[in-house]
């Protein structure tokens, strides 16, 4: 049986990677402020733990379709399940915190 490298264990065994999905309309402000506050976050609270992948509905939108996003930008937390979307550009610590359900696994 294979044991996670050093890098992914912690005091409780494996470490969770979160999957995030941040879902923009171009270069915004607001995009940019989303993803400028999602990395302070994560770092903040996840560092080494998270993937983020940032999609620009401007490129590809048919890509809104299968997270059903419906206003942008929207964050969706793919893993650990279940499946969690805020909307916003995400400048309200506490309630991406909550949202995310970060508090109570961290």
């Amino acid at each position: 049986m294979k044991q996670p490298a050093p890098s992914e264990k912690n005091a409780k065994g494996p470490r969770e990677i979160w999957d995030l999905r941040l879902y923009v309309a171009g270069q915004t402000p607001k995009s940019i402020e989303a993803l400028v506050n999602l990395k302070t976050l994560c770092e903040g609270h996840l560092k080494g733990q998270y993937r983020i992948e940032v999609i620009d509905l401007m490129k590809n939108p048919q890509l809104a379709k299968g997270d059903q996003i419906l206003a942008i930008p929207t964050l969706v937390r793919k893993l650990p399940e279940p499946i969690k979307k805020i909307i916003g550009d995400l400048s309200n610590t506490e309630r991406v915190l909550v949202g995310l359900d970060i508090k109570s696994r961290a």
